[in-house]
């Protein structure tokens, strides 16, 4: 019976997310507790660190782009 209250309040629940106007959806994600998956996330921040340390013209964006954040905290 009590497998039943809860089927009951998950139903009524996602009812009321509905009317709410959303949905279900299903996403997939990495399994961070797979063998490997430590040490290929290195290997692919590595390239990324790269790509980005020989890309000046990112760089200067990213740099122009905080300090506009931070002129607009100041000003506020």
């Amino acid at each position: 019976m009590a497998a039943n209250d809860v089927n009951t309040r998950v139903k009524k629940h996602r009812a009321a997310l509905r009317a709410a106007g959303l949905r279900p959806i299903q996403i997939w994600v990495p399994d961070t507790r797979q063998p490997g998956f430590a040490q290929e996330a290195r290997r692919q921040c590595a390239i990324v660190a790269a790509a980005d340390a020989g890309d000046r013209d990112l760089e200067d964006f990213m740099d122009a782009a905080f300090q506009d954040l931070d002129d607009d905290e100041v000003g506020a």
